[in-house]
C-alpha cells in the first residue's frame, strides 16, 4: 500500500507543485482547494498519470466544519494519514489602517487557524499509525515582517510558532512537524509586478531570479523522507535574500 499525502491549496502553484512531487515519489494523494473545482480535477489528473491514486475535495479550510468534512472524506478512502501538507492560503496587500475587521479574520482563520483545525484531525491518524509528518507552507515575512502585509506577516510567524510547539508535543510519537519559509517565488501571486518592480526585486536577491514552485515542491518532498529527528525547523529557501 502506498503512503498517502494530504496537500491543501493543491489546485494551482505551489500546491499543485507539490502535489506532483509526491505523487513521483509514490505517494497516494488527497487533494483540496476552496474554489477552483476544475483546476484541482488537472491536477488529480496529473497525479494519477503518474500512477498515483488521488481523492479530491473542494471546501474552505479557514472554516472548521469544512475541515470536519474533509477528513470524513479523506477517511472514507484511505485508512492512514503519512503527510499531512499545510499550503492553502491568501495574501492581501494594503495598510492595516485600511484593512477590514472581516479581512483580518478571513487572512487569520485562512492562514493560521487552519492548521489548528487540520491538524488535531490529522493527529489521531498519525499515532495510531505510530508515524507521521506535517509539514507547513509559511513565508520569510513570518520571520521579518512586511510592510503593507501585516496581517500576512502576522499569520506566518503564528505559523512558525505553531510548528515548532507542535514539533515539541508530537515528538514521542514520531511525528514530526517542519515547515518551509519561501521567498519570492514565480507563481500567479507575482503576476502584479511591474517589469521595473521585478528587476529591482531581482537584484535584491542574492541567487539573481525568483524561485520556482518545483523548488520549493523538492523541499517539501525532502521533509516528507526526512528522518525522525528533524523537526521543529522553519526552513528558508529565499536563494540568501532571507537568511
Amino acid at each position: 500500500m502506498k503512503p498517502l499525502a494530504c496537500i491543501t491549496g493543491a489546485s494551482r502553484g505551489i500546491g499543485r507543485q507539490i502535489a506532483l512531487q509526491l505523487a513521483e515519489e509514490g505517494y497516494d494523494l488527497f487533494i483540496s482547494c476552496a474554489h477552483s473545482a476544475s483546476l484541482l480535477e488537472r491536477t488529480k489528473a496529473e497525479a494519477e498519470a503518474v500512477g498515483a491514486r488521488c481523492v479530491t475535495f473542494v471546501g474552505d479550510i479557514g472554516s472548521p466544519d469544512d475541515c470536519e468534512a474533509l477528513f470524513r472524506l479523506l477517511q472514507a478512502n484511505f485508512p492512514t494519514l503519512d503527510v499531512l501538507v499545510l499550503n492553502a492560503g491568501i495574501s492581501q496587500l494594503g495598510l492595516l489602517q485600511d484593512m477590514g475587521v472581516a479581512d483580518w479574520d478571513r487572512m487569520i482563520r485562512t492562514d493560521l487557524s487552519s492548521a489548528f483545525y487540520l491538524s488535531r484531525l490529522a493527529i489521531p491518524m498519525m499515532i495510531s499509525a505510530g508515524h507521521g509528518k506535517i509539514i507547513a507552507l509559511s513565508s520569510v515575512w513570518g520571520h521579518s515582517g512586511a510592510s503593507c502585509e501585516v496581517a500576512y506577516s502576522a499569520a506566518k510567524g503564528g505559523l512558525n510558532a505553531f510548528t515548532k510547539a507542535l514539533a515539541k508535543e508530537l515528538a514521542p510519537a514520531n511525528i514530526q512537524v517542519n515547515a518551509v519559509a519561501p521567498g519570492v517565488i514565480e507563481t500567479e501571486m507575482n503576476g502584479f509586478l511591474s517589469s521595473e518592480e521585478r528587476r529591482d526585486l531581482e537584484e535584491e536577491i542574492p541567487a539573481g531570479r525568483f524561485g520556482t514552485a518545483r523548488e520549493v515542491a523538492e523541499l517539501v518532498g525532502m521533509l516528507a523522507a526526512s528522518g525522525s529527528y528533524l523537526t521543529g525547523q522553519i526552513l528558508t529557501l529565499s536563494g540568501g535574500w532571507e537568511i
